[in-house]
């Protein structure tokens, strides 16, 4: 639990009556900013006022305001926390115009529809009450580091979501889970990340409250203080996204690089490569809404269009961001990128060959962009305890892992909580992550109990199509006009040809010759009469994940299942002579 996550969550007391629980977070979560940026302000409030009587253009004075104080935003109000409560009878309005003479980058209190709150407060006559209440809260980065403040948001949000009976995965990433993923996207041995005042760019296009962004530029600068990190990210829900755009812009960052929006149907920066993507997507979620825009820009865009390998099933749009994640990382003649993004299990395997999941698979395989794909262990994230994945993409891979990819067990890599929240009972401790990313390192040295190295074409199949003759009442084939058996639709069935059937490779043996060699061997004997028919052979991808990783477990001896019966027996019989007597 955040201590000072509960001691402002605290403060809700103050709302119970005209508030109802499932409200708190519509005055907590924009006061909350509210103060941060306010202490963050203080020390040289006076300078930016001095500078704001001399420019009257925003944009000159954005820049003055940079150099005197190394900010990249500025509020000209002579109205802070340390004045506001002074007069009583205007506090309502003097709020608002602190609100409204910030510059004109941070928009975030609009999307709290703040100032609606600030009368509401005001005719419950509680405004007074929780402007005191903050005022009291020293939110200043020195005081609250930026983990800290992360940690208080998120830990708002989850109380603010419980009352509200919604789910807080739509919001932020557990943090640990969080953490592998970024310990993974920089483990790439990328010798530059250590030079001197080194440039690289990071974007997720599913921001939430900005936990990513934030961890992952806490990691790269933790190896390189002299590193700088530019951050991106967009996000639709307007909570997240103002609190993700107000904790850049604490921390210096050029917040005009959060955007607000569907990154699916409006894609703030398009045309835009990053050196490093990441993003958890909602996992599950119908985009039926969305439909219509994006196969109308999946087909103006042509082949080379994000959407271009395929389309998933509207009933779940994860592979939409995997999709455009894979098209956002920096070309490989200009340096290559590397994504991470956090999926549950059905990107790996859902769909029949030539489906658009199968079809996005197969794209991302056949062009080599899968690097390694992890699987965590269950009940690790905060509303849904199923199993979930880390896949990692890059376009530029090391000469030793090209046409491979790593797949990671990592299952049983975890440390129970002292306390469960929600259904995360489970976390990823520094050691767990140390040994996932070993793993990962060792790559083809790696323990084989959790690590497998497989060549992108053990991942490919062809669906085939087995007829067999319609008899007639006499039991002969029927033929058709060209003397050919008409086949029997309800004996009709389908056989799965791995690439790499027995030890063939496609483009060793042939498509054709390994179809044929697996239908002699593994059908023809069992029905002697069927055929192939080979204008319906379709071409598909999956990772069968848990496969690789399956460990037979030997029946018990019959001895032993005997004893224990003979055991289980004699108890039932006890009980009944003690009922009969």
């Amino acid at each position: 639990m955040s201590a000072l996550g509960s001691f402002i969550w605290s403060i809700a007391d103050q709302l119970r009556g005209p508030y109802r629980p499932n409200q708190y977070g519509n005055v907590i979560l924009p006061l909350t900013i509210l103060r941060r940026l306010d202490c963050i302000l203080e020390p040289d409030r006076e300078t930016v006022r001095e500078l704001a009587a001399k420019h009257d253009n925003p944009n000159r004075l954005k820049i003055e305001v940079k150099k005197a104080t190394g900010r990249p935003f500025y509020n000209t109000s002579n109205y802070s926390f340390e004045n506001l409560l002074a007069d009583a009878d205007g506090l309502a309005d003097n709020l608002a115009d602190y609100i409204d003479r910030f510059s004109p980058d941070v928009d975030v209190f609009e999307y709290f529809d703040f100032k609606k709150q600030i009368l509401a407060l005001e005719k419950a006559e509680l405004l007074r009450e929780v402007v005191t209440s903050f005022k009291a809260v020293d939110l200043h980065p020195d005081v609250v580091s930026n983990a800290d403040m992360g940690d208080a948001f998120e830990y708002i949000i989850r109380k603010f979501n419980e009352a509200a009976n919604e789910t807080s995965g739509d919001h932020y990433t557990p943090r640990d889970a969080i953490r592998l993923l970024v310990d993974l996207l920089f483990a790439d041995l990328d010798v530059e990340l250590t030079e001197r005042g080194i440039v690289r760019t990071l974007y997720d296009p599913t921001a939430g409250t900005g936990g990513m962004l934030t961890l992952a530029e806490e990691h790269l600068l933790a190896g390189n203080p002299d590193a700088r990190l530019s951050l991106y990210g967009q996000e639709y829900n307007p909570q997240s996204y103002a609190i993700c755009k107000s904790d850049l812009l604490a921390k210096g960052h050029d917040a005009t690089n959060i955007a607000f929006g569907n990154t699916l149907t409006d894609d703030a920066f398009k045309g835009r490569q990053f050196d490093y993507c990441m993003s958890n997507p909602p996992y599950g979620v119908d985009w039926k809404q969305y439909a219509k825009a994006v196969t109308a820009e999946r087909d103006q865009a042509g082949p080379y269009g994000r959407f271009a390998p395929g389309l998933p099933s509207t009933s779940d749009g994860q592979m939409l961001f995997l999709l455009h994640l894979a098209h956002k990382m920096r070309a490989p003649e200009d340096g290559g990128g590397r994504t991470g993004i956090v999926m549950n299990g059905s990107p790996l395997f859902n769909g029949a060959a030539e489906s658009g999941p199968s079809n996005i698979r197969k794209w991302l395989l056949e062009n080599d962009l899968v690097d390694a794909i992890v699987a965590l262990p269950t009940n690790m994230f905060f509303n849904t305890g199923i199993a979930t994945y880390i896949w990692i993409l890059d376009n530029a891979k090391h000469p030793e892992r090209r046409g491979l990819v790593q797949l990671i067990d990592g299952t049983s890599f975890w440390t129970k909580m002292r306390k469960s929240l929600g259904s995360k009972n489970r976390e990823l401790g520094e050691n767990d992550r140390a040994k996932v990313v070993r793993l990962y390192a060792d790559f083809t040295d790696a323990d084989p109990d959790f690590s497998k190295v497989l060549r992108n074409d053990e991942f490919g199949y062809w669906t085939i199509t087995v007829e067999r003759p319609l008899l007639d009442e006499s039991g002969k084939p029927v033929v058709d006009r060209k003397g050919k058996p008409k086949p029997d639709t309800k004996k009709r069935d389908t056989e799965n040809v791995s690439f790499t059937y027995d030890g063939s490779t496609a483009g060793a043996a042939g498509k054709d010759e390994v179809i044929q060699g697996y239908f002699d061997a593994e059908v023809k004997p069992h029905v002697p009469d069927a055929w192939i028919d080979w204008a319906k052979v379709k071409t598909g991808y999956e990772i069968p994940f848990t496969r690789h990783f399956y460990k037979y477990v030997p029946p018990r001896p019959l001895t032993e299942i005997d004893a224990d019966l003979e055991k289980q027996v004699a108890k039932i019989l006890d009980l009944l002579r003690e009922v009969g007597q």
